[in-house]
Parts: C-alpha cells; sequence; structure tokens
C-alpha cells in the first residue's frame, strides 16, 4: 500500500460526496415506501433508487483508490463529511431548511475529524495479515452488529430505530471497507484467489447486508435523522479494525493521544446529538400537522 496522504483525501472527499448524493437519492426512494410493504422489492423497480446505487458505486470506487494511496484510519473517517453535503442537499429538495443545532452538530463532528485526522496522524497498515489476528476484531463487531440490528429491529421508537439499524449498517460498511486492500491485492494473484480468498466472501456477505440495514434506516425517516449513526459507525468500525487487524496506529502518545481520545468521543456526541435534533423538529412537524 501506497502513503500518499493528500491524494488519499482528495479521493476520500470525492468518494464522499458521491456517497451523499446517493444517500440522498435512496432516502427519498426509501421513505415513499409504505410500511408493511415489501421493501426491497419495491425499491429494485424504482429509478431514483437505482441512480442511487449508481452513486454508491462511484463513490466506492473513489474509496477504493483513497484506500490505495492512504491507510484506513486516514480514508474512513474522511467520509464522514459526507453529511456535510447530504443534509443540505436533501433539505434543498425537501424544501426544509437545516436548523441551526443541527448545523452547528455537523459542524462540530467535522472540527473533531479534522482534528483527529491532524493530531493523529495515523499510520498505513498490513493489507495481508493472517485470519487468526482477524478472529477476535471480527468477532466483536460482529457482535456490536447483532446486538444493534435486533434493538433496530424490536423498538418503536423512530429515532432510537434510526440510531440503532444506522450503526449496524455502518458498522458493515465500516467491515467492508477495511477488507477492500486486500480484495483489491488478491486480483493481482488470479481470479482463484479471489474466489478462494474468506476475505471477498466476507466482503460481499457485509455490503450486501450494509445496504439492506442502509435502506431499512432511510425507509424510517428523514436523512439527517438516519445518516449521521450510519455516516459515524463506518469509520470507527474501520479503524477498530485497522488498529486491531490491519496494524496502523495513530502516531502521537500523552497529550496528544488524549485529544485524538476526546476527538473520537465528540464525534459520537455529536451524531447522536444530530439524530435527537432530527426527532424533535420531526415531532414539531407533525403536531403542526395535526
Amino acid at each position: 500500500m501506497a502513503n500518499h496522504p493528500i491524494a488519499a483525501i482528495v479521493c476520500a472527499l470525492i468518494a464522499s460526496l458521491l456517497f451523499a448524493v446517493a444517500a440522498v437519492a435512496q432516502q427519498r426512494a426509501a421513505a415513499a415506501v409504505p410500511a408493511g410493504t415489501a421493501l426491497m422489492g419495491t425499491l429494485l423497480r424504482n429509478p431514483r433508487w437505482w441512480a442511487g446505487i449508481g452513486g454508491d458505486a462511484g463513490g466506492y470506487a473513489m474509496q477504493v483508490v483513497a484506500l490505495a494511496f492512504g491507510a484506513v484510519l486516514v480514508v474512513q473517517p474522511i467520509l464522514v463529511s459526507a453529511l456535510v453535503f447530504a443534509l443540505p442537499l436533501s433539505a434543498w429538495l425537501n424544501g426544509q431548511r437545516i436548523s441551526a443545532r443541527a448545523a452547528t452538530a455537523a459542524l462540530i463532528l467535522c472540527a473533531a475529524l479534522a482534528l483527529f485526522l491532524i493530531v493523529g496522524n495515523p499510520t498505513v497498515g498490513e493489507d495481508t495479515a493472517p485470519f487468526r489476528e482477524w478472529l477476535a476484531p471480527l468477532a466483536i463487531l460482529l457482535g456490536v452488529v447483532a446486538v444493534a440490528t435486533l434493538v433496530g429491529l424490536l423498538i418503536t421508537d423512530r429515532s432510537g430505530r434510526a440510531l440503532a439499524l444506522g450503526l449496524a449498517g455502518g458498522a458493515l460498511f465500516g467491515l467492508a471497507a477495511a477488507l477492500t486492500d486486500r480484495v483489491v491485492a488478491l486480483f493481482g494473484d488470479g481470479l482463484g484467489a479471489v474466489l478462494g480468498g474468506w476475505q471477498t466472501w466476507a466482503l460481499v456477505a457485509a455490503g450486501l447486508l450494509g445496504l439492506y440495514l442502509q435502506q431499512r434506516v432511510f425507509q424510517v425517516g428523514p436523512l439527517s435523522a438516519s445518516l449521521p449513526a450510519a455516516t459515524i459507525a463506518e469509520p470507527l468500525a474501520a479503524a477498530f479494525l485497522g488498529l486491531t487487524a490491519l496494524g496502523e496506529h495513530v502516531r502521537t502518545d500523552g497529550a496528544g493521544l488524549l485529544v485524538v481520545v476526546v476527538c473520537v468521543m465528540v464525534m459520537c456526541v455529536a451524531t447522536v446529538a444530530l439524530c435527537r435534533t432530527s426527532a424533535v423538529a420531526r415531532t414539531g412537524a407533525d403536531e403542526q400537522v395535526r
């Protein structure tokens, strides 16, 4: 893996823009599907949803290029900036305005991300880690995904469901991102190596299940409720795997390490704040309608 952080950052920003456009298109399509209707069957017949899938494909391609230039710990947090693109676009298309509280939370989220990258200065890891080094991190991550999915399917609160399912879907996309480099490298050994690598099938499974959960989240409510949790869960999951399975690390200690930890905490709090802000705004709008 090459280490060209500027190229990685530029490609990751382009990917985040494409992901944002895709999320807006898919959320508008999924939100129009009534509860109790076959979600995926309906979406597969919707041209707007397929346009969103095309945006996702372009974003993923740019993400692959970014990961070829830089570490998972550099690329994945930058994708949080998709919120900055997606929320204004969604509000504009729906004839709404973003509240000052939501805008502030989004800006704090991005500022914490930038500080994390500057202070942490993450290193590039290895994409050839053996399965035994993946086993424990995978078990932990999949356990979190399972619990979040179960909570999201059982609770009736809309904002809580969006938060739980968004965390589960985002974590799966983070897993897919961490596996991407290795799968791309397997192509150099031929198609047989790709088909025989466990990473390939884990990537496919994580991507498909993450896509399904993402559509369920988009069906629950507006983008400002559904996107933040998924957006923050993806880089956190990828960073967790980068640190534990791929040998990446942040090049700081002492006060710098404390700043990195605080940045991660701030990103999590800002994400929850965005979901809660959207939930309050939605409740107020529903009361006005009644």
